[in-house]
């Protein structure tokens, strides 16, 4: 005689009832103190067993535990506990024995499939502490695994429902592999774009990446199996598709900022009515430029060697070499740029002149600062060019800009007082 039989005689018996009626109270009250049993089972475990757990986690000298505890991997764990009880009761109840089993077997399903996402998300959690999760992310192939274990998990919870063995539903899903890579599309991209970019080390979190199309330019601060987010530098997260950083072209600036310089390549257009050939007052007047101090002397007397070979004529200015002041200005500024202190030494520095155009020749600087930081780096940049034009009159050279309405109205006055004057 099983024990509900058992409760139900003692009921009769003590409480002179009916047998329908004792079957009922029999019922109720062993389904009552499963109930109870499965209370003080889950208060044990977590208010006892993963208090004590918690506590040793914390206090040992490992740190990956600490992140299976964050992510609630141990908690959820302790779900199965009343699962296990309801189980080994079920055959209390011999109507109902395959019902309960079967509710049973579902909710240990649910449990589990929520144990493995837990302990994935603690799995990149462990795997983020570490330098390599910048250049071999793993996340992307962690939800791939979550995709394949949650498709695993609602096919047996099919198969428990409908009483059906997992192998039937599989072949059925094969007949359906079409619809699945359409409602999956996005995730294989991701997937296959996600290896591509970790075999091919393309991009990690942290890399500072220009995107114009997706209006993307910031650092990335994630990327998962569909998505990489990018936050901008007005502090916007951009996102982007994964396999777009395949399909399209972006600029990853990780070169610039591993080389420890970064590139100023500005021009300054300088009037070309204002370039001459140097005077002997304008060759002394830079001779007392310290930095030209040596190059104007060894200049001129290459110079003057060249022309007594050729026997030029010095009379007309066009016969042979002769300093210009946009030379002697060039020279100036290659020497004040390599002098910088925030210059890098090791990298290309000069002042070139480009192909000169309808708002003047333009000077260009092409150097490196030997820092990367972006606020220091436009300091220096402006830092240039603020002497750039502040010096470039002592060489008797303008910088060339459109008339303005300041440079109109001081025409049309001067104008004015010269007719006033005749």
């Amino acid at each position: 005689m099983d024990l509900l039989q058992r409760l139900q005689n003692l009921i009769e018996e003590n409480v002179g009832v009916n047998e329908n009626m004792a079957m009922y109270l029999a019922n109720t009250i062993m389904v009552a103190a499963i109930i109870l049993l499965c209370i003080l089972a889950n208060f044990i475990a977590k208010k006892i067993v993963l208090r004590v757990l918690s506590f040793y986690i914390k206090n040992n000298r490992y740190q990956w535990d600490n992140y299976l505890l964050e992510h609630k991997v141990i908690h959820r764990l302790s779900h199965i506990v009343p699962a296990i009880i309801i189980y080994y009761c079920a055959h209390l109840f011999p109507s109902y024995t395959s019902l309960i089993i079967q509710g049973v077997g579902l909710y240990m399903i649910v449990v589990a499939l929520m144990i493995f996402n837990s302990f994935l998300n603690a799995v990149d959690a462990i795997y983020r502490t570490y330098e390599i999760s910048k250049v071999r992310p793993i996340r992307g192939y962690l939800q791939v695994a979550k995709i394949f274990i949650f498709a695993i998990g609602a096919i047996l919870l099919v198969a428990n429902m409908i009483g059906e063995s997992p192998v039937i539903l599989l072949s059925g899903i094969g007949a359906l592999s079409a619809v699945i890579m359409l409602i999956f599309k996005d995730s294989i991209l991701g997937l296959v774009a996600g290896v591509q970019l970790t075999s091919n080390d393309m991009v990690r979190v942290g890399d500072w990446i220009e995107m114009p199309k997706y209006g993307a330019d910031g650092d990335i601060i994630d990327i998962s199996l569909n998505t990489v987010k990018v936050q901008n530098w007005d502090k916007t997260i951009t996102t982007i598709p994964t396999y777009a950083l395949i399909s399209d072209s972006f600029k990853n600036w990780r070169g610039m900022q591993n080389s420890g310089g970064r590139r100023i390549k500005r021009s300054v257009f300088m009037d070309t009515a204002s370039i001459v050939t140097c005077n002997a007052e304008m060759i002394e007047k830079f001779k007392k430029i310290q930095v030209l101090k040596s190059y104007i002397s060894s200049k001129m007397i290459e110079i003057e060697q060249f022309n007594l070979d050729k026997v030029v004529d010095n009379d007309t200015k066009v016969n042979g070499r002769a300093l210009t002041n946009i030379g002697v200005f060039r020279v100036y500024m290659e020497s004040y740029i390599k002098n910088h202190p925030l210059i890098h030494k090791d990298m290309t520095c000069m002042v070139r002149q480009l192909q000169p155009t309808e708002t003047g020749l333009p000077l260009e600087i092409y150097a490196f600062t030997n820092t990367v930081d972006w606020g220091i780096y436009e300091g220096v940049q402006s830092d240039i060019f603020d002497h750039i034009l502040a010096v470039a009159p002592e060489f008797g050279l303008r910088v060339f800009q459109n008339p303005t309405g300041h440079d109109l109205s001081s025409a049309l006055g001067t104008g004015r007082a010269q007719k006033a004057l005749t």
